[in-house]
């Protein structure tokens, strides 16, 4: 891995130098272990460690197939994917590779008794397999974590509805918290040139998916002048739909639950905040019953925020404790579009005010081919900022993971992989200069700790 590693930081390696470094037979990745999947049997969700079931291991390099690349990671990130994979929730994600690898011969290779997770990297190609046209060793690039087989005609209007859709690195093996991730080339895309390494690895996953779920037609189709509810509009999905509501002309009110959070969305742009903890809201009475009160007031403060107007839209993502509040605030005729259930998965909410109000719920899950493309665009342009807040060492993943599993972090928490330290990989330095207050607004919130603000090389 040091021979890799020295090509990458060195200014002068060739295609043809990458092409020809030795490929090492092993790598160290993040994973979890199949004889554990009952480790946590019994406790319930928030006493779950991630700490204790994620592990750093020395594993094989797989064999490269057919329309497939092997990336040097530089970065990762830590998405809630990753924290339900550590927690065996709602199920082990050794199901997903057993089923995988029915499919095919080739597909044999993901199920094993060990996961290498993460569905986020930024780093270079290494090798290609046979029939990639568009891409060599020594590209820079991230990847999107959209994993299909487009074997069947139901995958070829939008990608995300091919029967054989998984997310990679959650429902396939070989994902990006390690040192070499595994991809179908399909999934790379070119890095942004003025972004380091770790934070062109944070947007991938939830950029891509708060992009379809909001601006797409496949989701929410926003338009100037809508008015969005967000719910953890700091975190690491909403930090994002926060964005993409200001950047499209449309007025977001953000939910958050903590000052700092929302102090976080003021400096985004945003002016309709409520902090839902200070404010008090509680729209369970108790674990089988929701307040309709609670619902009402909630109503009344968004309409003192948006000048008597309800939400157009609302983006959801929290599940069973937001959702009877979210079909209650929607204006009639509008859309809730719903992803995740980091609540809970079992939503509930009175049909009344759904039926009677001709409102609509849509799920929304990742993005397609030309989503995710269009998303990192917008990113490589310096429309939309990445919002890390705070970088791990590989080593650290299961700390990374405990720490979004409580909800600890802001925006986005990513992972130095072979990246030797923070700020590296930037490429386009003016580029950066004009947008660094943005790309550095989550960082600045955790404090120095949190690494070299603004370092390049």
């Amino acid at each position: 891995m040091n021979k890799i590693l020295d090509a990458i930081l060195a200014s002068d390696t060739t295609p043809e130098d990458f092409a020809e470094l030795p490929l090492p037979e092993t790598y160290r990745g993040v994973t979890v272990h199949r004889d554990e999947a009952g480790m946590f049997d019994g406790l319930p969700s928030r006493e779950k460690d991630p700490r204790k079931s994620l592990h750093l291991d020395e594993v094989p390099v797989p064999e490269l197939g057919p329309g497939e690349a092997l990336v040097a990671v530089m970065a990762s990130s830590v998405n809630y994917n990753s924290v339900w994979t550590s927690l065996f929730e709602p199920m082990s994600t050794f199901g997903f590779l057993e089923r995988y690898g029915r499919l095919s011969p080739l597909t044999k290779r993901h199920d094993l008794p060990y996961h290498v997770i993460g569905s986020d990297l930024s780093g270079v190609v290494l090798r290609t397999g046979a029939g990639v046209n568009s891409w060599k060793p020594g590209d820079e690039v991230v990847a999107h974590c959209l994993s299909v087989e487009l074997e069947s005609a139901d995958g070829h209007n939008d990608t995300m509805l091919d029967p054989e859709q998984r997310i990679w690195g959650f429902e396939t093996n070989f994902g990006g918290l390690a040192e070499i991730a595994l991809v179908k080339s399909n999934q790379l895309m070119p890095k942004p040139d003025h972004l380091s390494w770790e934070e062109a690895a944070a947007p991938g996953l939830v950029n891509s998916t708060a992009y379809r779920q909001l601006v797409s037609r496949n989701g929410a189709g926003m338009k100037q002048g809508d008015n969005v509810l967000i719910w953890g509009a700091s975190g690491g999905l909403g930090s994002y739909a926060t964005q993409f509501a200001l950047a499209g002309g449309a007025n977001p009110i953000c939910v958050v639950s903590s000052d700092a959070k929302a102090d976080i969305c003021r400096r985004m742009g945003a002016e309709a905040i409520i902090d839902r903890n200070a404010e008090g809201y509680k729209f369970w009475k108790d674990e089988h019953n929701q307040d309709p009160r609670e619902w009402k007031r909630f109503g009344k403060r968004i309409r003192e925020l948006t000048g008597g107007e309800d939400v157009d839209i609302v983006f959801e993502h929290p599940g069973r404790e937001t959702f009877g509040a979210s079909v209650y605030v929607t204006r009639k005729g509008g859309t809730i579009v719903t992803c995740a259930s980091t609540s809970g998965y079992e939503h509930s909410y009175d049909n009344r005010y759904l039926w009677m109000s001709l409102k609509r719920i849509v799920g929304s899950h990742f993005a397609n081919y030309r989503e995710a493309w269009e998303a990192n665009r917008l990113i490589a342009k310096g429309k939309i900022h990445p919002t890390l807040s705070k970088t791990y060492r590989l080593e650290e993943t299961g700390q990374a993971a405990y720490d979004v599993h409580r909800n600890l972090h802001q925006g986005k928490v990513g992972v130095l992989a072979l990246a030797p330290e923070e700020g590296l990989g930037v490429r386009d330095e003016a580029k950066r200069a004009k947008h660094l207050s943005s790309i550095n607004l989550f960082r600045d919130t955790e404090g120095p700790a949190s690494g070299a603000h603004g370092k390049v090389a």
